[in-house]
């Protein structure tokens, strides 16, 4: 959006906790590993139109570095990711004032959990209001993961923090939806799923752009029927992204070929993994390089999620040349042509990804025709376009 905005010469000001500064002197005096984190955090803008708060976000980090866990409680603790979202949002409203006339601003851009007294100060100033909703919103959300907990009791720990957040959070996400004059999905689930209070708002849906296709070809490994066939599962390990459900189709797989490999962060101790199926090779975080390459040697991707925005790792693993055997609320429905990218399953539904990991695997020479189909794919969403089209979709609201 940064890109789409400087060309369209429409962005006045980005404001952010943390922006790195590649020519920074302090960089030289950084161990490499600490260097390479900080550059994450590098923004190709121009410096003078940069407005950071960073404090309260450097502190969320030397409290994780040291542990002083209570800090980080959700919603609780002063470095928790709730106090320093509303503490920048804050920073930003009480910024507007001074910037609308000398940045000759017209309109503010503002994800969830960070609008609401931007959004404030916005109407306040007459400026318009951009709301993107990367997520499904939250009442949907909050629905489909209660239903998990009652369902499978033993994950519920891993469903993560939409189950515990508060009424009040909850009442600001109304509230900034509420005020928003035109909301940016990237997926058909995640404007399916706003509120009939939303039905008269201007809504642009925009697809999330992939990366460069692989070019160096796909190894004829996957034809050898007596290799493993190698499906990856990408994500934090939790049922949200319905880890359960697959763990439990390779249970129903024992008599196939077929190898799991689950690269993610653990959101309880590997050995509740390894109760449910104990067969798996977990594969910790690496750089977005490094993921490509795993990709490269799986065989299909899977992700069954119950509740997602549009997840950008399956468009990642059809670039390398993955099938997909996903749900459509990953938000990635479009990313299927069924039987060619890939396949369609339902939300809960391990016999069903049973049953189309075996077909691939029992279909090695199918496998690798799709495997240039999903790249294929995969190419014709770029971040190009998903930037233009949203840039349209604010000129509209002038």
């Amino acid at each position: 959006m940064l890109d789409a905005l400087q060309t369209a010469d429409l962005l006045g000001r980005f404001a952010t906790t943390v922006a790195a500064d590649e020519h920074s002197p302090l960089l030289r005096l950084m161990p490499d590993k600490m260097r390479r984190e900080w550059l994450r955090r590098r923004f190709d803008v121009p410096r003078d139109k940069v407005l950071q708060h960073p404090w309260r976000e450097l502190a969320r980090v030397a409290c994780g570095a040291v542990g002083w866990r209570s800090a980080l409680r959700h919603e609780q603790g002063f470095a928790s990711t709730d106090a320093i979202i509303q503490d920048f949002d804050r920073f930003v409203a009480h910024a507007l004032p001074r910037r609308v006339s000398r940045d000759s601003l017209s309109a503010v851009y503002a994800y969830e959990d960070g609008a609401l007294d931007t959004f404030r100060a916005a109407r306040t100033l007459g400026l318009k209001r951009v709301y993107d909703l990367p997520i499904a919103y939250w009442e949907l959300g909050r629905r489909l993961q209660q239903e998990e907990a009652e369902r499978l009791p033993a994950w519920a720990p891993t469903l993560g923090g939409g189950l515990l957040d508060s009424p009040a959070k909850l009442e600001r996400k109304t509230q900034e939806l509420d005020l928003a004059d035109l909301v940016v999905v990237a997926s058909h689930f995640v404007r399916d799923s706003l509120p009939a209070s939303a039905a008269q708002k201007a809504v642009v849906m925009s697809p999330f752009g992939s990366p460069p296709v692989w070019t160096g070809g796909w190894s004829d490994a996957a034809l050898d029927a007596g290799r493993p066939m190698r499906v990856l599962f990408a994500g934090s390990m939790g049922q949200r992204k319905g880890l359960g459900d697959l763990l439990q189709a390779m249970r129903l797989l024992g008599g196939e070929n077929i190898e799991l490999v689950v690269m993610g962060s653990p959101m309880a101790d590997l050995d509740f993994y390894r109760r449910e199926y104990a067969g798996f090779t977990h594969e910790k975080g690496r750089p977005h390089a490094e993921v490509l390459a795993l990709m490269r040697s799986c065989d299909v991707f899977c992700l069954p999620s119950i509740v997602e925005g549009r997840a950008l790792v399956m468009q990642e693993a059809m670039s390398q040349g993955l099938p997909v055997v996903i749900t459509p609320n990953t938000g990635g429905a479009d990313l299927v042509v069924e039987g060619e990218t890939g396949f369609l399953v339902p939300i809960r539904s391990p016999e069903q990804i049973a049953a189309r990991l075996a077909w691939l695997n029992q279909h090695r020479p199918e496998l690798v025709a799709m495997k240039d189909k999903a790249a294929q794919h995969a190419a014709g969403y770029s971040w190009k376009r998903y930037g233009e089209v949203v840039v349209d979709a604010i000129r509209a609201l002038a």
